[in-house]
């Protein structure tokens, strides 16, 4: 059974379009509190948001759906979606819930959901859930109405929890961090994470009006941090998105490092304090230079689909600890059940202060490999898996490519496009090589 309205990572759309409308959130907390009271007799969800501006209506709306069905709910406010997940697991709550459409823009919003033990729910619970949806309402009774309330110190709570993934024997004293919390949820957390480790701190994207989140500043337009810190003559740069489940970071000369670099660093770090890692996992996307750096270092790596609940499965199925994506989204089971940028972004300085090494110098090794990748438009009915032209060509790069890069064609998920990626040591190669793909697809 396919799902009809669950993606990826919960749902996800433009406000004021069908799902993201209040009548339809009420329904579907209301449908979420009916599967969690056929095993348990009075359930406890907490609710997070970050801070567009529509997340107050879809609070209200959650708040009454979950009620209806005689679920209790404790309102967390603003607060990052790693943190909706850590304080589920903490608080003993039967559900995480978090507003938020990540690294989008303002217009968008979402629903996502954590299990009580604060990680990713199955496919088969949102099945179940949308089977609910379906069925006509079970109003509770005016004695079993649901109750709410807020949880005061929750972003305090979700501080100390951060702080205590940073080794007691390692401080941030002496050094200067640029934090941009991308106008989102960790606005009012992440200057406060590093400040109380040591560090002198100055922000940006830490102004929120509910309007800017992602606009122009965090992790999908580092660019912005790149700017900070070399006019601040910053140690390093620290860059999320809106929901802070992402992270880049940029070094005191301005360059910029992102989800693969940091990985590659963290079993490294793991490595030289003599910590067994016997594998680690990215995606069809995450460079091959850093597959090779691994592999040289005898730590097996292994490809998820592009997801970090994907990446996360694969890290479970295998009992690995270490993951991620180029974006940003990492994945260290052994401090926390989900992503998380700012406990990533701590394992990085970690590694930095005990070594006493620049981020460029922990990551001299390895040199990403140049990635050119061509979006090309599918027309109605187009099957490009039945193209003979391409299916040639593909051979003939992967044979001149012979090892020292890789090939990557996959249709978008949301859009008739085929996308064309090709990784190679030189970029002329790469960018030469996805041409002529994109040429096959387009007259194939």
């Amino acid at each position: 059974m396919s799902r009809k309205y669950f993606g990826t990572d919960g749902i996800r759309g433009k406000v004021g379009e069908a799902p993201i409308t209040p009548d339809f959130v009420l329904k579907l907390a209301h449908a979420v509190g009916r599967v969690l009271t056929r095993t348990e007799e009075r359930p406890t969800v907490l609710i997070g948001k970050d801070t567009r501006i529509s997340g107050y209506m879809l609070e209200s709306a959650l708040e009454s759906g979950f009620n209806s069905a005689g679920v209790d709910v404790v309102l967390l406010g603003p607060l990052p979606t790693p943190g909706v997940a850590y304080l589920t697991r903490a608080q003993r709550a039967s559900l995480g819930v978090v507003i938020s459409a990540s690294h989008n823009a303002y217009p968008d919003n979402g629903i996502k959901f954590f299990s009580a033990q604060g990680t990713k729910l199955p496919d088969a619970w949102e099945l179940d859930v949308e089977a609910a949806l379906e069925e006509p309402p079970v109003w509770a009774g005016s004695a079993t109405i649901g109750k709410a309330r807020r949880l005061e110190d929750a972003a305090g709570r979700y501080i100390e929890f951060c702080k205590s993934t940073f080794s007691n024997d390692l401080t941030l004293k002496g050094m200067t961090i640029a934090v941009d919390a991308a106008n989102g949820a960790a606005y009012h957390i992440a200057p406060k994470v590093f400040h109380e480790l040591g560090a002198e701190v100055f922000c940006l994207g830490c102004s929120p009006d509910g309007l800017n989140i992602n606009d122009k500043v965090g992790a999908t337009h580092p660019q912005a941090l790149v700017a900070a810190v070399r006019a601040n003559r910053a140690d390093f740069g620290i860059a999320l998105d809106g929901d802070a489940d992402r992270l880049q970071m940029v070094d005191a000369d301005g360059r910029l490092f992102n989800g693969d670099e940091l990985l590659y660093l963290m079993v490294m770090d793991r490595l030289a304090q003599g910590h067994r890692v016997p594998g680690a996992v990215g995606t069809l996307m995450t460079n091959m230079a850093v597959e090779l750096a691994l592999k040289e270092r005898d730590v097996e790596f292994v490809r998820a689909k592009v997801g970090d609940r994907y990446v996360l499965e694969e890290l479970e199925k295998r009992g690995w600890l270490l993951g991620g994506e180029g974006s940003g989204h990492l994945l260290c089971l052994d401090q926390h059940t989900t992503g998380d940028g700012l406990i990533s972004a701590l394992q990085v300085l970690k590694a930095c202060a005990r070594s006493g090494k620049k981020l460029s110098r922990l990551l001299e090794d390895v040199t990403l490999f140049p990635q050119t990748l061509i979006n090309v438009r599918l027309q109605p009915g187009q099957d490009w898996k039945e193209n003979t032209k391409l299916s040639a060509e593909t051979a003939k790069v992967e044979a001149e490519l012979a090892g020292s890069g890789r090939v990557l064609i996959r249709a978008s998920g949301t859009e008739p496009l085929l996308r064309v990626m090709v990784e190679a040591r030189e970029e002329q190669v790469a960018r030469s090589a996805a041409e002529r793909l994109a040429e096959a697809v387009r007259t194939g």
